[in-house]
């Protein structure tokens, strides 16, 4: 079996790759490599960050890489938090509950409640406010000094109340499209046949096998 970095140390994104990848590909963590280092995030798109964290790996250790970047996008607040959902809490000091999801989550849905737009309501959402959103995913690879992208994309809406306990991030306001259950209702199964990393890995595994 080949054996292909994950530019990542995150348990939940280790999970979906190699449960999308493990037929064909040994996916190794950056501490399966030794690397210890908090790669600086320091663009301002998706395929920005992930590029920088592949490039890191290829360059301190020469090994053939993959790297993501993720992140929430509500129409209602010009696409925040976009590439900043991560940490978006902490970068506006709205860290309250010690749970980084949590305070995630909470500051979206109170600059939600006090924006301008006033969401709609819909039977798919059980009578809940929703907001227009997407999950966005952009993974780079670097494979034999070549550099190539894949996107994926997920629409839906973020609705007023948080629901389910499975997944991670804003899993548990994020209704897709077609479904009346958040994310983390429909549970890590389900999320893994239509989310945006999902999306983006099934283009990147089409790659490696074509």
């Amino acid at each position: 079996m080949k054996t292909l970095v994950f530019a990542s140390n995150n348990a939940h994104k280790l999970e979906e790759i190699r449960s999308i990848l493990s037929d064909s590909y040994e996916i190794k963590s950056l501490s399966d490599i030794g690397c210890d280092v908090d790669i600086p995030e320091t663009g301002t798109t998706f395929e920005a960050n992930a590029l920088i964290k592949a490039q890191y790996v290829k360059q301190h250790y020469g090994l053939d890489c993959f790297a993501d970047d993720s992140g929430l996008e509500v129409e209602a607040l010009g696409g925040e938090p976009g590439v900043y959902s991560a940490r978006y809490a902490a970068i506006n000091g709205q860290t309250q509950t010690g749970n980084k999801d949590e305070d995630n989550m909470n500051l979206l849905l109170a600059r939600l409640q006090s924006c301008s737009s006033t969401g709609f309501t819909s039977p798919a959402l059980n009578g809940r406010k929703g907001w227009k959103a997407s999950f966005c995913t952009c993974i780079a690879l670097i494979q034999d000094n070549d550099i190539h992208y894949f996107r994926g994309e997920v629409r839906g809406h973020i609705i007023d109340e948080k629901r389910g306990d499975a997944g991670f991030g804003y899993d548990p306001i994020f209704v897709p499209e077609g479904q009346d259950q958040t994310f983390a209702q429909l549970g890590n199964e389900v999320k893994n046949t239509m989310s945006h990393r999902a999306r983006a890995v099934e283009q990147l595994a089409a790659f490696l096998q074509s």
